[in-house]
């Protein structure tokens, strides 16, 4: 199984046996990542069953607090919509509690104020945005392979993501703490939404546990035939 993810964090929650994690950052060499990974365990006995796009994302429906688990219906770029494989969403809708189904929007990069997030929504009816669900999808597609979705909100719709968030984010998916400090220092007046932030992260971070654990070490998942 081949998982991807776009921050260090989420790839240490969803490593495992029989698991290939990638790790996409910005997301700029992502689809050559995968392209090769799946190349790569096509030379494999058993092959690759699928991928799974895995990790946190932004909140467009306005009903979505942080910490709730979203199972990609579909998922939209531009003006394309790219279906998931219904049989896998069904089985994490199904083992994951509290997990809601809907469209997720691919994006180069973060959503930040609630204003373009409503935006957003009312114009393609995703429920939650993140950076590599789109990029998975098309490759997944490209090579006839099943894709599924979970993403968990850590900012949602109604709250804005602070600059100093922004600025820690490393190109790899680390944190840079540096960075994220003196940020706040231009920016003092941020610090009470920043800490809003960290516990979004921590309820989202507990989902994105909590959910692994309920799927196994391999990620269990039922094969497409």
């Amino acid at each position: 199984m081949i998982i991807v993810v776009g921050l260090a964090f989420e790839a240490r929650i969803a490593a495992g046996p029989g698991v290939h994690v990638i790790c996409s950052g910005d997301g700029r060499n992502l689809a050559a990542k995968l392209t090769a990974a799946i190349a790569e365990s096509r030379t494999l006995v058993r092959g690759c069953p699928g991928i799974i796009s895995f990790g946190v994302a932004g909140g467009l429906a306005p009903n979505l607090s942080p910490g709730t688990c979203v199972v990609g219906s579909a998922v939209i770029s531009a003006a394309e919509r790219m279906p998931l494989s219904a049989e896998w969403s069904r089985k994490l809708l199904k083992t994951i509690p509290g997990a809601v189904s809907g469209m997720l929007l691919g994006v180069p990069k973060p959503i930040a104020h609630p204003d373009e997030k409503r935006a957003l929504y009312l114009e393609t009816g995703a429920i939650a945005v993140d950076m590599e669900s789109h990029i998975v999808a098309t490759v997944g597609l490209q090579h006839e392979l099943p894709v599924a979705a979970i993403r968990v909100i850590t900012d949602p719709a109604k709250r804005a993501l602070p600059a100093s968030a922004v600025a820690a984010m490393r190109a790899n998916g680390t944190t840079n703490i540096g960075a994220m400090l003196r940020s706040v220092l231009k920016r003092p007046r941020e610090l009470p939404a920043l800490l809003q932030t960290a516990l979004d992260a921590r309820a989202a971070r507990a989902t994105l546990v909590r959910g692994r654990s309920l799927l196994g070490p391999a990620f269990t998942l039922p094969q497409i035939s």
